[in-house]
């Protein structure tokens, strides 16, 4: 019997792993949302069966682990901050408790980056939950994301738009 090569996958790039987290963190969010799990809960599921594991003959990608936490407990702490100003960010007479699950969870955490994560650029916020948003949602849904976290982008960080 002849031995088979067996290659490794290349480990995830470090942009790889933050959309991982970023991806794992809206999951976490909506599961949190939908179901009332607790965050210590959550955390532990997603970090244990979820994060780099195989589920249901799928590779997830690892992630950053940091981030994916970051972002969950952020918006949990933040959301009494983040849910007003994603409501004055959405069209008039549509408020956030009205928005679907995912694309809350998704609008919650980008504006949680938006709101805490200075460091990150406001193009790479929105462009990495359009993406997340599109793993889930149709095309109109994941134009809202784009929209409604440019607009509070430009609220919140609008130094970076000072050159547009």
């Amino acid at each position: 019997m002849k031995d088979q090569d067996t290659q490794k996958a290349p480990a995830p790039s470090k942009p790889m792993k933050k959309s991982a987290a970023r991806l794992g963190a809206v999951q976490a969010l909506y599961q949190m949302d939908l179901a009332g799990t607790p965050l210590n809960h959550v955390l532990a599921e997603f970090e244990s069966h979820w994060l780099g594991q195989e589920v249901e003959g799928v590779e997830m990608p690892d992630a950053d682990r940091r981030l994916f936490r970051s972002v969950v407990e952020g918006v949990l702490a933040e959301q009494r901050r983040i849910d007003p100003l994603l409501d004055n960010a959405l069209s008039n007479g549509w408020p956030l408790k009205r928005v679907e699950a995912v694309l809350r969870a998704v609008l919650r955490a980008g504006a949680f980056e938006l709101m805490a994560k200075p460091d990150v650029p406001v193009r790479v916020v929105i462009a990495e939950y359009v993406n997340v948003a599109a793993a889930f949602l149709d095309r109109d849904e994941t134009g809202m994301v784009n929209a409604v976290l440019d607009a509070l982008a430009r609220e919140l960080r609008a130094a970076e738009f000072a050159g547009d």
